[in-house]
């Protein structure tokens, strides 16, 4: 080998190491060839995967630069050269070349060659290529296919290294927008956000439009439709909702082990054929249907629309991959919605469905979940109508599941059967805490009774008996806050504890606040409680209904808080004044709902006294 040539080889080498495409080297790799005795043109032609041509790069001595024409669009079928595993070098009369395979033949033809040496070779990513010397006779017929030979060799090497490398950063950029796609996917446990989740991840880091079907009700349900094209959304979405073509393609894909994948060449029949206009979804080359499938059950689809032309279409591991963690994000924001419905409607039993009417007073009641694992929490509250005036209940059992969900049961129908019975607040607590003891519970529980009961005048007298539980407070009608005296010991710790009754008088317009310790422990960040704002806010609230102040306070002490998961209980009674007409609104319910209270005669009983 001459030192020129091992020279022009070493340059070459050092190109194609730095290439980010092979047609950088074309004119050091043209200049090279040119050079070889008996060479007046040399013609480069590069195709796709699928033996499509993609362009004609060529030169001739003279030329001040090489000419270039692009393949694509015309009749060009390469499918007939297409290289076996290694580099294959033929000699050609230029005469003999002629058909759809031969793009090169017109440029060979004009320059006056008579003999052709063709050298075929993969790429990598499943492109190819070929080198032609165009010669007159072809006197050293070994040393120009020695040499075709090498230089296509160190191309052929370029091509695969620049396919591995775009091959390796299409996995890492896929690998990378998996793990966005679960962080977002896996952000939210609200059924609907994970379904926009699920759908604008991919749009357009993927594809042009994604369509997302889960089963309703036993039938597949479009629940997301998101396009790229602000224009083409109302389109996709009614694509989704309403093609045929779209729901078969679908269901054809539920009974598939794999998911689909539809070239455009499979598109005919539906509304993204050729012949069609696309309308208003756009044109779509490409659609793949994935499976959702999660824990052994199928959930539905993903849907992607691929633009026009027809796209690199995502690697079928990669789009399963994406389709497995959007079914489990979906699948657990489903369980979580489905033990958010057991609890709450759990959490109902253990609550009244709604307060009695009791004459003279304003009721309303409030309740809001904190815990966001959504265990049953064991706070409660009660109103018993008890001859003229009624008996008030809230309590609060330590920790929170199913054991705390049992207590709270036997503790508010176990007050309930008492205080129906006539039993006095103190006597009521006492009873309760021996049903604890008997039942050698390991948890506490807090609990307050104030029963109140007409004075004879337009007022009602206020008896609070408490069990380590926040003491409530008085909202008089002037605004001004006090603190009900009341105290004892907790229950279910000792067999046999005292506690003391605590009276207060209640004129028409004030109002009675009994609450669970999840309003006064609100944290805001600063560390600072809800509890050293609470009679302040309270004051705030004067003049308001029974059922506003308990859902307002509710309310407040939420977006106080910043820290702290307790649930909230409220309880409010409000005398009314003679001139107070009978409407007290809604009813406050066990799950949040409207609250109040409404006059009405009291059930039957004994008095508290």
């Amino acid at each position: 080998m001459d030192d020129r040539w091992a020279e022009d080889l070493h340059r070459l080498w050092q190109a194609a190491d730095e290439a980010v495409d092979v047609m950088v080297l074309a004119d050091d790799l043209y200049d090279v060839l040119l050079r070889l005795p008996g060479v007046r043109v040399v013609v480069g032609t590069r195709w796709d995967g699928a033996s499509r041509g993609r362009y004609l790069r060529a030169l001739a001595p003279g030329d001040a630069a090489p000419t270039l024409e692009l393949l694509a669009h015309g009749p060009y079928d390469g499918t007939p050269r297409r290289p076996a595993a290694s580099a294959e070098v033929r000699e050609h009369a230029v005469a003999e070349l002629r058909g759809p395979a031969w793009p090169e033949a017109g440029v060979l033809g004009a320059a006056g060659v008579s003999q052709a040496l063709t050298c075929t070779f993969r790429l990598g990513d499943g492109e190819w290529s070929a080198l032609t010397l165009g010669t007159g006779d072809l006197p050293e017929r070994k040393l120009l296919e020695a040499r075709l030979r090498q230089v296509s060799e160190i191309v052929a090497a370029c091509g695969r290294r620049i396919a591995e490398r775009g091959l390796a950063e299409r996995l890492r950029a896929a690998d990378a927008l998996l793990a966005e796609a679960s962080l977002q996917m896996d952000a939210s446990l609200d059924v609907e956000e994970t379904v926009q989740r699920v759908a604008r991840i991919a749009v357009p880091a993927v594809a042009v439009g994604c369509l997302v079907h889960l089963y309703r009700d036993r039938e597949l349900q479009c629940v997301a439709a998101v396009h790229v094209a602000a224009r083409s959304q109302r389109g996709t979405a009614e694509l989704g909702r309403s093609d045929p073509w779209l729901a078969r393609l679908i269901a054809r894909a539920v009974r598939s082990p794999q998911g689909l994948r539809l070239n455009a060449g499979e598109l005919g029949g539906g509304p993204f054929s050729a012949a069609d206009d696309a309308g208003e979804v756009g044109d779509v080359g490409a659609v793949t249907v994935d499976v959702l499938r999660a824990r052994g059950r199928v959930l539905g689809t993903i849907t992607f629309l691929y633009g026009r032309p027809e796209p690199r279409m995502p690697e079928a591991l990669f789009l399963g991959d994406l389709a497995k963690r959007a079914a489990l994000a979906l699948d657990n924001a489903m369980l979580y919605e489905q033990r958010r419905q057991h609890v709450l409607s759990l959490q109902r039993h253990l609550l009244p469905a709604e307060l009695p009417h009791v004459q003279g007073l304003d009721l309303g009641a409030s309740y809001e979940v904190g815990d966001p694992m959504l265990d049953v929490g064991g706070d409660f509250y009660d109103v018993v109508p008890r001859g003229g005036g009624a008996a008030l209940v809230i309590g609060d059992v330590c920790g929170r599941g199913a054991e705390a969900a049992a207590l709270t049961g036997l503790a508010r129908h176990t007050l309930r059967t008492l205080l129906e019975d006539g039993a006095p607040p103190g006597t009521a607590l006492s009873r309760l805490n021996a049903a604890l003891r008997r039942e050698r519970t390991s948890r506490f529980v807090t609990g307050a009774i104030a029963c109140l009961d007409p004075d004879g005048g337009e007022g009602m007298l206020l008896r609070t008996a408490s069990a380590g539980h926040p003491p409530p407070l008085l909202l008089r009608a002037d605004g001004a806050v006090e603190q009900v005296r009341a105290g004892g010991l907790l229950l279910g710790v000792v067999d046999e504890p005292r506690y003391t009754v605590a009276e207060d008088r209640l004129r028409p317009g004030d109002t009675a606040v009994f609450f669970t310790d999840g309003l006064t422990e609100s944290r805001a960040r600063d560390g600072s409680f809800f509890e050293g704002l609470l009679p302040g806010r309270l004051a705030g609230l004067r003049g308001l209904g029974a059922a506003r102040v308990a859902e307002e306070l509710a309310h407040q002490a939420v977006d106080f808080r910043a820290s702290g998961a307790d649930d909230i209980a409220l309880l409010v009674a409000r005398v009314r004044g003679a001139d107070e007409g009978a409407d007290g609104g809604a009813d406050r319910r066990a799950d949040g709902g409207a609250s109040g209270g409404t006059d009405g005669s009291g059930g039957g009983g004994e008095g508290c006294g």
